[in-house]
Parts: structure tokens; sequence; C-alpha cells
């Protein structure tokens, strides 16, 4: 018999010796071993952080990793949250594919027992995605609204209240809208992870001959990839100084490290009823220091 013969007969032994069934791949054990106890494979799956052959490569394995670092920082909201019997109310904007809404619902929800999650997304193929799937795997408190961010806070029939809000990669002002949900609703807690902010960049670049010819700071955006950076890095600090203003104490921190990802900055804020007013003063500053006033006083409450 040829090697290749021989292989397979050994294979279909193997299978009729185990009840007609093949054999497991060899790397199950040791996959089954890296996830949460309870965790759902065939999610894990669609969301192509395991193969269809149940396995983890290179790539999945570090989705994997991302997964349960964020799942770190927001766990302990959520079991704040849950406390005295409450069924936590979690609002995820910019959902996707609900990536993340999913994870959460697989890893703290489902074993709960109560609370819901509420997926916003604009893209209706997405919503519908995720309407299925989520039937699929018997995920029966989690919901899809086919809705703008902006739009989500007076969207009738939606909760009065929520205690957490996340935004994990909402592009450019998806994340200010997720933010002013936030405070519409009461929020104990925001887990933000912003994405390609190119609102300020813009402002910056309508100004910049103005302001070179009158202050050395503008040196700061002269360059177009400068400019670019430090409108990514002011709108997160005026998104901080906003919270901040508004009542929540903030820390600001690395979500995974930068080989993972560029878009890696995680803003967690958590809701303590001390509102600084030093706060609004020094955002109020920045704006008129870099021309941002008029534009962008509204958006963080100081119109």
């Amino acid at each position: 018999m040829r090697p290749q013969g021989r292989k397979r007969a050994q294979e279909g032994g193997a299978a009729r010796a185990s009840g007609g069934k093949a054999a497991a791949p060899a790397q199950d054990t040791a996959v089954l071993a890296e996830l949460r106890p309870g965790q759902s494979v065939e999610l894990l799956q669609e969301l192509h952080i395991l193969t269809r052959e149940g396995r983890l490569n290179q790539d999945s394995r570090r989705k994997l990793k991302q997964v349960y670092h964020l799942y770190q920082f927001i766990e302990p909201l959520l079991a704040e949250a849950a406390q005295d019997g409450h069924a936590p109310l979690l609002a995820d904007h910019g959902a996707g594919k609900s990536y993340l809404g999913f994870i959460l619902y697989d890893l703290f929800f489902k074993s709960l027992g109560r609370g819901s999650i509420y997926g916003i997304e604009w893209r209706a193929d997405l919503v519908e995605r995720s309407r299925a799937l989520a039937a699929r795997l018997g995920f029966e408190r989690m919901e899809f609204l086919n809705l703008a961010a902006a739009d989500a806070a007076a969207e009738a029939g939606m909760p009065e209240r929520f205690d957490i809000v996340t935004a994990l990669h909402a592009c450019d002002t998806a994340t200010d809208d997720a933010i002013a949900f936030g405070l519409h609703k009461q929020a104990r807690a925001l887990v933000l992870v912003p994405c390609c902010q190119a609102e300020v960049a813009g402002q910056l670049r309508g100004n910049k001959a103005l302001q070179l010819s009158r202050a050395p700071l503008a040196e700061l955006w002269r360059h177009p990839i400068h400019t670019r950076e430090l409108g990514s890095h002011l709108t997160n600090v005026m998104r901080c100084l906003h919270l901040e203003a508004s009542g929540y104490q903030v820390t600001v921190t690395e979500l995974v490290g930068w080989e993972h990802s560029l878009k890696n900055e995680l803003i967690l804020a958590r809701w303590t009823g001390q509102r600084k007013r030093s706060a609004a003063e020094r955002l109020g500053a920045i704006l008129d220091e870099f021309g941002l006033r008029a534009a962008l006083a509204a958006r963080f409450g100081l119109a």
C-alpha cells in the first residue's frame, strides 16, 4: 500500500474507532485552552477569530489578544453596573459588524442572564447581518438599530438611560456623537477608541496661513503630516476635557501595542458628578489658541 493510501486507511480506522466521526484537529485542545470558559466557538468563527476548522493563525491570535485586552477594561464596569440585580444596558456606537457587542454578550451578558446590548450602525446590510447572527446564536438580548450615531439619542423607543456607551474605531465625528449620546443618556461610563479624526485637521488647514503669520506655535501643523497628527491629538485632548467638564473622571491609555493598530488610544470615562470648571476653561483656551472656537464651541458644550 502506498504511504498516502496507508495514511487515509489509518484516518478511516481512527474515525470508525471514535464512532464514525473524524478525529479532531491536533490543535483543538491547545486552541480551546486559549479561550474563556463557555465561549462560543461558532461566534469566534463567524467573527473570523477562529478558522472554520477551529484553529488560530497568527493574525487571529492577535485579534483574540486585542478582544481580551479590551474586555479587561469593560468587564469591571459591567460588573459594577450589574450589582443589586440591575440589568445593565450598553450602547455600542458605530458598531459595524458588532464585533465588540457580540464578544461582550458572549463573555458577560450571556451568563448574567439579564441586561441588553444595543448596536447602533448606519449601514443597513451590517445591521441585518448582525440581527441574523444574534438570532442564530440565541443572543436574545441584543438589538441592532439602523441609525446614524448623531440621531440615536433622539430615537423614539430607546431607553432613557444607558449604563455604558462604547465606540470602538468610530470614525471622525462619530466618536463625538457617541459622547453626546452618553451625556444625554447619563451613562455611568464611556469606553472610546477613536479613529480617523479629520474634522480638526481640516480646520487647521483652513487657517494655517493666518496662524503662521501670527505665532511660532503654528509650526506644529505647517507640514501636512503634522496637521493630520496634531488634529487627531487635539481632538482627543478636547474630548477628554469636555468629559471632565461634564462630570467624568477620565483615563487615557493604550489599547494594545502599536504593532497591532495605529488607532490605539483608549479613553475611559467614569461618572463622578464632579464637573471641573478648570477643564471647561482650558478647553475654551485651546479652541481660541488654535482658531477653532467658531467651528467647535457648540460641539464641546461651550456655545
